[in-house]
């Protein structure tokens, strides 16, 4: 007696994604048609696909679809025009989105609203999910416009995850990517708060810290590797080994601010005075005489 609602309470924590291509109205009055409605359902702890479904769909009007497509694997007239209309495939449509989260990119405004009017046109009722994920609204929250734009074909360029396809299927599964190397940066970046995050596309920049700063860090296992005898300046992963070997870089000198860094000088500290008062004194005394006896009263300069 149970197993129903077992069944529906798994249903209802699957996330489905899903996408719709349809026709640009170019004229006023014009409406959209859906051309293309692909969907992959995942579990929602795992994010493995669990069932997908994609189908090209005929509109009621072949004419808003071009006889060539500006894209390379771009919807044609041709390709709609055997693909069955929208009411011979909207009972498994119905059953992949009913009950389930619902999850894409601008769905909110885009995918939710052409789903409930298609559904509407043909007399039945649309699926109703039990939660909406708009990775766009998301991401702009969590993510921002590091990728310079919102925008999926953007983002995958971002993760050089390839080019945006424009198709149904293709499009939900770098969606789900997306979300997955978005989510995975926000993770580091929350549990390395004092790290500089910076920018690494094709250079290899070297954050350095001083021993100074490694010292006020919390105790950690990361910081116990840090903070080695070894100091840190420089990190090398060209090696491609774990644990890194930290060096310190020859290039640059040691800190001021380090601990235990004081730095050599040949006279007393607060004697610069009277060291600049004894090299006038020398060079007065010095008038008309040999180099040799110039060099041998400097010395006393110095002691």
């Amino acid at each position: 007696m149970a197993t129903p609602n077992i069944s529906i309470n798994k249903r209802s924590s699957e996330i489905v994604f899903f996408d719709l291509e349809t026709n640009v109205p170019s004229k006023p009055g014009q409406k959209f048609w859906v051309l293309e409605f692909g969907a992959m359902v995942v579990c929602s702890r795992k994010l493995v696909e669990l069932e997908s479904y994609c189908t090209l769909i005929r509109p009621g009007d072949l004419s808003v679809v071009g006889l060539k497509s500006g894209r390379v694997d771009g919807i044609t007239r041709k390709a709609v025009a055997d693909a069955p209309p929208f009411e011979q495939v909207a009972q498994k449509i119905f059953n992949i989105l009913d009950g389930r989260i619902w999850a894409g990119h601008n769905i909110q405004r885009f995918d939710c609203v052409r789903i409930k009017v298609a559904f509407a046109e043909i007399g039945c009722p649309a699926p109703v999910p039990v939660g909406i994920i708009d990775s766009l609204g998301v991401l702009s929250e969590k993510f921002g416009k590091r990728a310079g734009n919102m925008k999926m074909a953007s983002l995958a360029a971002y993760f050089d995850l390839g080019e945006q396809k424009h198709r149904s299927l293709d499009d939900v599964r770098m969606n789900l990517e997306v979300l997955k190397h978005c989510a995975t940066v926000l993770f580091l970046e929350s549990s390395l708060p004092d790290l500089p995050i910076g920018n690494c596309q094709g250079t290899s920049s070297i954050t350095t810290r001083s021993r100074s700063q490694v010292h006020n860090i919390p105790t950690s296992p990361i910081d116990k590797w840090q903070s080695s005898p070894s100091s840190i300046t420089t990190r090398s992963s060209s090696r491609g080994k774990f644990p890194c070997r930290e060096e310190t870089s020859r290039k640059s000198p040691p800190s001021t601010s380090a601990i235990g860094y004081q730095r050599t000088v040949p006279y007393a500290k607060q004697s610069l005075g009277k060291v600049t008062a004894g090299v006038r004194n020398l060079l007065c005394k010095a008038q008309n005489k040999p180099l040799n006896t110039l060099l041998k009263h400097s010395q006393t300069l110095f002691r």
